[in-house]
């Protein structure tokens, strides 16, 4: 399969412009039932796991490499590598987890090529606190100062810490997740959230 995967346009305003249908959840086929027809040949299979995962995925590239050009070429790398695996796929952890496994492995090697990863602007503190002086009642932009706040602190923390949040709080995955993602163990896991949230309430409530 050669064809060009296009991340979601517009993904970050797919929740609100999609209109859900009432559908019963238990009717509906698990990713891994999808992966299995998908490995036997069945092309609607892998669609539907396209259609699924591609805004979740895309964004959570985006989140960590703020740079668009890039989220999207290891979009379409996360995917092939998808599918040239498919054959070998078993059922011994949920697709999620596979496919984010994946992702973080991809961003590895990106991170170990560029060696380094996109620094928080040099001026993040005095921002935070600029923006923590205006935040008052009375302006309309307060929840977009405390999402541009949050975004900051989260630039700052180590790739590790903030992968684990983004898993954590984004994508809703269970720290046994993550640690099969990120191949650490749970305490490990647990011990980078607990790292990471001090240090976000201590730049988020100074």
């Amino acid at each position: 399969m050669s064809a060009v995967l296009s991340p979601p346009a517009g993904y970050a305003r797919a929740h609100s412009a999609l209109t859900l249908c009432a559908v019963d959840a238990a009717a509906l086929p698990t990713d891994e039932s999808l992966m299995q027809a998908w490995a036997a040949g069945d092309l609607r299979a892998f669609e539907a796991l396209y259609s699924r995962h591609r805004s979740r995925l895309y964004s959570f590239l985006l989140r960590q490499l703020r740079d668009a050009a890039l989220a999207d070429e290891l979009f379409q790398d996360v995917w092939q590598r998808v599918i040239a695996a498919r054959a070998g796929w078993q059922p011994e952890a949920a697709f999620t987890t596979w496919l984010f496994r994946i992702a973080h492995n991809r961003l590895n090697d990106h991170w170990r090529a560029a060696r380094h990863r996109p620094a928080a602007p040099g001026d993040a503190e005095e921002r935070i606190n600029a923006m923590s002086d205006r935040h008052t009642p009375e302006t309309q932009l307060s929840e977009f100062e405390q999402r541009r706040r949050l975004q900051l602190a989260m630039e700052q923390l180590p790739d590790d810490q903030r992968m684990v949040v983004q898993l954590r709080l984004e994508q809703e995955l269970s720290l046994e997740e993550i640690a099969q993602i990120t191949g650490v163990g749970r305490e490990t896991v647990k011990s980078r959230l607990r790292y990471a949230m001090d240090k976000l309430r201590g730049e988020l409530n100074p």
